[in-house]
């Protein structure tokens, strides 16, 4: 007699939940001292240590705002399987906000007070735009509308709002961009910092799975629920230039990182990218190791 067993070990959220067990990482255990002692002998420009940190304040910012705007797909998800990976996605976005805070804190801090400026926040204004705050007001918005009119397209807007976009498209595009303007010898000016670029290629592996999980339930939402894939379209398409905005915020010399003219076309392809992959029928989705492998 056959046993309906409690777990599908072939749906899809589940090999994602499992992916994330076996890839664990540990912010504290990545090695952040070169780091400091590095950006102190590179001897940076005041402009240039502002562009980093405004981009490691951005990172630190959006990952405590999409851990706590995960919490509406808990409650309204139904499969088992589903809530299984959405705690370790959950886990994984505050640990990526752990990442960012420690960075600030004993690399970021010290450098201030050994370069002779006020010893700053992460939280100061000063490194945001109001592209950058509409963006994330916007998936606050998408999402926990699901706690009070849960559909299919208010589903299809949330997983847009927060997988494709924010973390397919902008988050994506920011990780690419730092971790190769700190990379080594690729920007000889900048500084080579092993520890953040560890906890950049860590972050970015986790997001791709991240995507992948949105991406196949809006997959789900336009082939089993009947969603016009317009709502997704329409949804994405109002997002993008708030997306180009905060890309095109700082500005790069060739020797400072990557210019923001490329970053701005990677945002593009990934746009392209992610709404060929959802809305294709006949095109499967990438296996979740090509979604965690970190491409060039």
């Amino acid at each position: 007699m056959d046993v309906e067993p409690q777990l599908d070990l072939d749906n899809r959220s589940y090999r994602y939940y499992r992916n994330a067990v076996e890839r664990h990482w540990d912010p504290y255990g990545i090695d952040i001292k070169e780091d400091r002692q590095n950006l102190l002998e590179a001897d940076l420009e005041e402009e240039v240590f502002d562009g980093m940190r405004r981009g490691i304040a951005r990172f630190g910012a959006g990952e405590e705002a999409v851990t706590e705007d995960l919490a509406p797909f808990t409650v309204v998800l139904e499969d088992i399987e589903d809530q299984m990976y959405v705690t370790t996605q959950i886990y994984e976005e505050a640990k990526h906000t752990e990442l960012f805070d420690r960075y600030w804190r004993n690399v970021i801090n010290p450098v201030e007070e050994d370069m002779g400026l006020k010893k700053s926040s992460p939280l100061e204004e000063r490194w945001f735009n109001d592209a950058y705050d509409e963006l994330f007001e916007r998936n606050e918005r998408a999402t926990h509308r699901l706690l009070e009119e849960d559909t299919p397209e208010n589903r299809a807007r949330a997983f847009s709002h927060y997988h494709l976009t924010i973390e397919g498209i902008a988050a994506q595009t920011g990780y690419y961009g730092m971790g190769r303007a700190y990379s080594e010898d690729e920007f000889p000016e900048l500084p080579h910092l092993p520890g953040l670029v560890e906890g950049l290629n860590h972050t970015r592996a986790d997001e791709g799975r991240h995507v992948g999980f949105g991406m196949s339930k809006l997959k789900e939402l336009i082939q089993d629920e009947g969603v016009d894939p317009a709502v997704i379209d329409e949804t994405v398409a109002e997002l993008v230039p708030l997306v180009q905005e905060v890309v095109n915020d700082e500005e790069y010399d060739e020797d400072r990182g990557v210019p923001s003219e490329e970053l701005q076309m990677y945002a593009a392809e990934k746009h392209t990218e992610r709404m060929e992959q959802v809305k294709d029928a006949a095109r499967e989705l990438p296996n979740v190791e090509e979604l965690v492998a970190l491409d060039d």
